[in-house]
């Protein structure tokens, strides 16, 4: 029984090291092709003697960037909306509510 425990604990740490590698790749591949992109860009302006820039100059980096975010609230585990603190308040107050419930019909 021991066994499979430290089976089960040794794929989890896979997994988790997995999701993590895939993380810090996903995050080299955007800082490479945006930095690219960018370098592209103020080459492009350089050359015509200009530097308008607007914000579609930047489309890629933004919307990557959001998926990015995303990817990485996933891979660490942050949830702002509904953390651990809210779960907790929640089964709390549902445990509260029947506690009354219940001694109300005594």
């Amino acid at each position: 029984m021991e066994n499979f425990d430290i089976i089960d604990k040794r794929k989890r740490a896979k997994k988790r090291v997995d999701e993590l590698k895939g993380f810090y790749i996903h995050l080299l591949v955007y800082l490479i092709i945006n930095t690219f992109i960018i370098v592209v860009i103020f080459m492009s302006q350089a050359d015509n003697g200009s530097f308008t820039l607007h914000w579609y100059n930047f489309s890629t980096a933004i919307f990557w960037g959001l998926g990015l975010l995303i990817h990485a609230m996933v891979t660490f585990r942050l949830n702002p909306f509904f953390g651990k603190s809210w779960e907790n308040r929640m089964i709390q107050k549902y445990m509260d509510e029947d506690r009354k419930e219940s001694e109300r019909f005594k």
